[in-house]
């Protein structure tokens, strides 16, 4: 290349990098400070949530790539949501065409307390199949087909009403439309993994559902439908495979009286009024399972003691060969119901079959206790909590049972409890009595 040629070029470059340089210089001139920005967010979070933001800091960049991030993020509420850092990196090429694209958001030490929360709902963004309502654009800006390209957390942190905190990490890409590509959830600081990974089936609404828990796997598919009413609907169908129940229960904060590994098949259901509505979503989900534990282990209830004795039976063990039943959730303003049905158990000592009901950490059910020496069908009650779960008999069949113990100790007390729970039903023992009914007044006759 002869010499004048290259000084040519190198002075076609100069002037390019020295008029980009420029551009620059007067797009940062007319662009609001660090101090400004976050100013303007908190002012714009106010107005729309009706609750102040203080911002510590605030950051942004053109280049190398347009970039923001905040830190030091707080809510003005008794209990604050908090945020320790927040980074929004956009694609400059779409931005030149005043098209808003995201490249990544990452999201570091979040912390969000369940009642301060729950002063936002319906308050929030509201993602649309067409990806407006987000954020409200002055025009002639507009959101690209896929707004988000990827979402990254660590350590976010919920805290329920239990003030039980429970630490997250995870990422989603998306696709049009707001449909996870990819997910992936993580509990974070547990011994063992808890993960929950999602793959979407080429471009269907339908995903490859992959959950490592408890040291057991819990995977199957999930299918998200919109109906021709506007109605989104949420569906899973999954299979547990070996999941050990005290490691599943210990990794989100929970205590358990049960020990074992299950396996079975689960349903879920979920279904909101519109796809706007994604907090409703997951308030109506709703699971059903249908388990089996090979062998179990009632590791605060001593079942045989309870039948052979009169009274409440509270601690001790009991080995079973099987458990199994069905355990249906469902979610609740205050919390999920958990009832168990078809509960069946055995082993070398005692058979038992029975329903229980657990909402906020109470149980209440009951159960009948069949023993291997011929006692038939025993009434026990359950109750208590789940930290300090008891076993009674109530009613006639507690009055039947110390009779039986006074004819015939041991397995006596277990025959007339029998007896009296029949006695009981006879007579509608557990039913409320009616109030009598007021006798009417005679009326006496007027003197003429």
């Amino acid at each position: 290349m002869k010499l004048p040629l290259r000084r040519w070029l190198l002075g076609i470059a100069v002037a390019l990098l020295l008029g980009v340089g420029a551009l620059v210089w007067v797009v940062s001139a007319r662009l609001p400070t660090d101090d400004e920005v976050a100013a303007k967010i908190a002012e714009a979070f106010e107005k729309r949530f009706g609750v102040a933001l203080k911002v510590g800091g605030a950051h942004w960049a053109l280049v190398p790539v347009p970039v923001l991030v905040l830190s030091d993020i707080a809510t003005d509420q008794p209990r604050p949501i908090t945020l320790r850092r927040v980074s929004v990196q956009l694609q400059l090429a779409p931005l030149l065409q005043r098209v808003i694209a995201v490249d990544e958001i990452e999201v570091d030490g979040l912390v969000l307390p369940r009642a301060s929360v729950r002063a936002f709902r319906g308050k929030g963004p509201k993602p649309r199949e067409s990806g407006e309502g987000v954020i409200a654009l002055p025009a002639p800006w507009t959101l690209a087909p896929v707004p988000v390209e990827q979402l990254r957390w660590r350590d976010v942190s919920w805290i329920d009403r239990r003030d039980i905190s429970l630490a997250y990490d995870g990422d989603i890409r998306f696709d049009p439309g707001w449909r996870p590509r990819q997910a992936r959830i993580e509990r974070a600081g547990t011994p063992s993994a808890v993960r929950l990974r999602l793959d979407r089936q080429a471009g269907q609404d339908r995903w490859r559902t992959r959950i490592d828990v408890g040291g057991g796997t819990w995977n199957g598919v999930s299918r998200l439908e919109t109906q021709p009413d506007g109605k989104l609907q949420l569906s899973a169908d999954l299979e547990p495979r070996q999941i050990d129940i005290e490691s599943l229960v210990q990794a989100f904060g929970r205590r358990t009286s049960v020990a074992g590994k299950f396996s079975g098949t689960t349903t879920l259901a979920a279904e909101a009024a519109s796809a706007e509505d994604l907090g409703a979503l997951i308030r109506s989900l709703h699971t059903r399972t249908t388990f089996s534990v090979q062998p179990a282990t009632l590791t605060r209830l001593d079942v045989a003691k309870a039948v052979t004795t009169a009274g409440i039976s509270r601690g001790g063990t009991t080995a079973l060969d099987e458990l199994t039943g069905t355990l249906d959730t469902q979610g609740t303003e205050d919390g999920v119901v958990m009832q168990y049905s078809n509960l069946k158990a055995r082993s070398g000592v005692l058979t038992a079959s029975g329903n229980l009901k657990l909402f906020n950490r109470k149980l209440d059910g009951e159960i009948a206790v069949d023993l291997v020496d011929g006692v038939v069908g025993v009434p026990l009650k359950v109750g208590g909590s789940m930290s300090d779960p008891e076993l009674s008999l109530t009613g006639a069949a507690l009055t039947g049972a110390a009779i039986g113990s006074a004819v015939l100790p041991g397995v006596g007390t277990a025959i007339g409890a029998r007896v009296g729970q029949q006695v009981e039903k006879l007579f509608g023992g557990d039913k409320p009595k009616p109030a009598p009914k007021p006798t009417p007044k005679k009326t006496q006759p007027k003197p003429r």
